[in-house]
């Protein structure tokens, strides 16, 4: 129970840095560029810790009114980015997460200023964190059984093959959005009412950075892959610690080497490897009766 409690703080780190991770990784499977998960991070948090300091709401209240803020807040990011595909959706995505951190310092009696809002009342658990989580990876995991998943797959392997198909492209990328923007509105209010106090800096490049980071080492076909992704980004601080000053040096050559060795990341690479060993016992099975019965022949 004491090692529990000493790793508590380190898991719940993780639940909440997995949600950031589900969030982008619903943009990238639908082949969208956008890194505007800490932006829209950043409205649910913003959102859950003036409605909790200023008007006593209760986080369970205050995160479901973030989730469809954000899920509104997608809905409208999607629609000037409609025209616009890969880099110049990162360069839009990152706009949107510029503007947001410069309304977060610059809009001091809403926000705090650089300040940020202090005395936020935890009121989130780890029971609360993994109920979440588990709902989202259920929810995400429905959708990428039907004909959406199956559609944000074919977007992303090749967007003009799916046009020539029929699907209606710009309906399916404003549904990506939709649901990152939701998943982030909930796990920044999440986010708000756990850490007692926010402030802007925490939802500009670092975010932005970690949170990819996480998907593409997890893997982004794999509803598993961005947990996994997350719990390497948050595991590797910490086992990298007693190297203080050279920490991020160790942590950079890791996601470099990860990348090189297993592009398609951690779990999606491990998949591909066991259907690839599977074939090929089934090839080898199918093989030797042929090769017995030429023998007997």
């Amino acid at each position: 129970m004491d090692l529990l409690a000493a790793y508590q703080p380190l898991l719940d780190l993780f639940l909440i840095s997995a949600g950031f991770a589900l969030s982008q990784y619903v943009v990238l499977r639908a082949g969208v560029f956008s890194i505007a998960t800490a932006g829209l991070v950043s409205i649910g948090s913003y959102l859950a810790a003036i409605l909790m300091t200023t008007y006593g709401v209760s986080i369970w209240l205050a995160a479901p009114a973030a989730t469809l803020v954000g899920l509104a807040f997608g809905l409208l990011l999607s629609i000037p980015l409609a025209r616009l595909r890969g880099p110049y959706q990162a360069i839009a995505t990152l706009a949107f997460v510029q503007i947001m951190l410069a309304l977060a310092l610059y809009a001091e009696p809403l926000t705090g200023g650089a300040v940020g809002i202090n005395n936020i009342p935890k009121q989130v658990s780890t029971l609360g964190l993994l109920f979440c989580v588990a709902l989202t990876l259920y929810v995400l995991g429905s959708i990428n059984r039907t004909r959406p998943g199956r559609i944000f797959d074919a977007l992303r392997q090749d967007e003009g093959v799916a046009g020539s198909l029929g699907i209606s492209i710009a309906f399916h990328h404003t549904l990506a959005f939709a649901l990152s923007g939701a998943i982030a509105g909930l796990f920044g209010a999440l986010q708000a009412g756990y850490i007692y106090s926010i402030v802007p800096h925490q939802y500009g490049f670092a975010l932005v950075a970690g949170t990819l980071a996480a998907v593409i080492l997890g893997g982004r076909r794999s509803i598993w892959g961005p947990v996994v992704g997350a719990a390497i980004m948050t595991v590797l601080p910490e086992l990298a610690r007693p190297l203080a000053d050279n920490r991020l040096l160790l942590i950079g050559l890791l996601l470099v080497v990860m990348i090189v060795f297993l592009p398609q990341g951690v779990v999606d690479g491990l998949l591909q490897l066991r259907r690839r060993r599977r074939g090929q016992l089934e090839a080898t099975s199918k093989a030797t009766p042929t090769t017995t019965g030429g023998m007997r022949a």
